[in-house]
């Protein structure tokens, strides 16, 4: 009943007022990728739209919401993942086809400050209070228990020594795009972040970013799931052409791998 449950929640958002249930029978793919991925992607899809015809809809949220989704039957044909473990996840549950995964992307962990903020050039390193920082405010970071960005933020925090006198502070967000905008709100003193969801996000600004080595390397991997149309493969490549990594590259993510086209 709870995967039934699950499954009409899935199609539900795909296949709202905007996106009748044929889309499914048409040519087109469905899209599953991690939050922040929205405005990259989006220029992505509406360049491979234009080259091949092939309609795209995506559909973002934290990648473990969507790796859970697919496992329990939504129809998606790509899932783009913030971190490698939740593409791990959905290949041990056999709805990925493994061979066509490639680890594409890679990113930084940054902390911000809504734009007005008086905080400003927080050298991050071991032992630095951020607690103190926060003052009487919270900061604002994906769920640390599920959320690529919040196990990011709670093992660089950890690492760094900080975790501990600043976890009750934290406001535990559904995905990175909620914690970014419950800054941008003023509604959270700081938040952790990717660094490319700060670029995009006016009401913010980085105030910090996190050393590379505090954390688990950002790796978004991405492949076709199992019950993926033909046309996957197309989209699979055309995210490892150079005119998609100008795209990625524009929005501040890097690209890991040596384009093919």
């Amino acid at each position: 009943m709870h995967r039934l449950a699950g499954y009409l929640l899935a199609v539900s958002l795909l296949f709202g007022s905007n996106h009748s249930a044929a889309f499914a029978q048409d040519r087109g793919l469905i899209v599953f990728a991690a939050a922040s991925m929205r405005n990259a992607l989006d220029d992505i899809d509406a360049a491979y739209t234009a080259k091949t015809g092939v309609r795209i809809v995506a559909s973002y949220a934290a990648s473990s919401a969507l790796a859970k989704q697919i496992e329990q039957g939504a129809p998606a044909d790509i899932f783009l993942s913030a971190d490698t473990d939740w593409m791990d996840y959905a290949i041990a549950r056999e709805t990925i086809n493994e061979p066509t995964r490639v680890n594409l992307l890679g990113n930084s962990l940054v902390l911000i400050a809504p734009k007005d903020s008086r905080i400003d050039d927080v050298a991050i390193g071991p032992g630095f209070d951020l607690a103190k920082l926060a003052g009487d405010g919270r900061i604002a970071t994906g769920d640390v228990k599920a959320v690529p960005a919040g196990k990011y933020a709670r093992a660089a925090l950890q690492k760094l020594g900080a975790w501990q006198a600043v976890e009750t502070k934290f406001a535990m967000a559904e995905s990175v795009r909620a914690a970014l905008t419950l800054v941008a709100r003023g509604e959270a003193a700081l938040g952790i972040v990717y660094a490319t969801d700060a670029r995009v996000e006016p009401g913010v600004r980085i105030v910090g970013t996190f050393p590379a080595d505090s954390h688990p390397p950002i790796i978004y991997p991405v492949a076709a799931t199992t019950t993926a149309k033909a046309d996957a493969a197309g989209y699979l490549a055309f995210l490892r052409s150079s005119v998609a990594k100008t795209i990625l590259e524009k929005y501040g993510f890097s690209f890991l791998i040596r384009p093919t086209s």
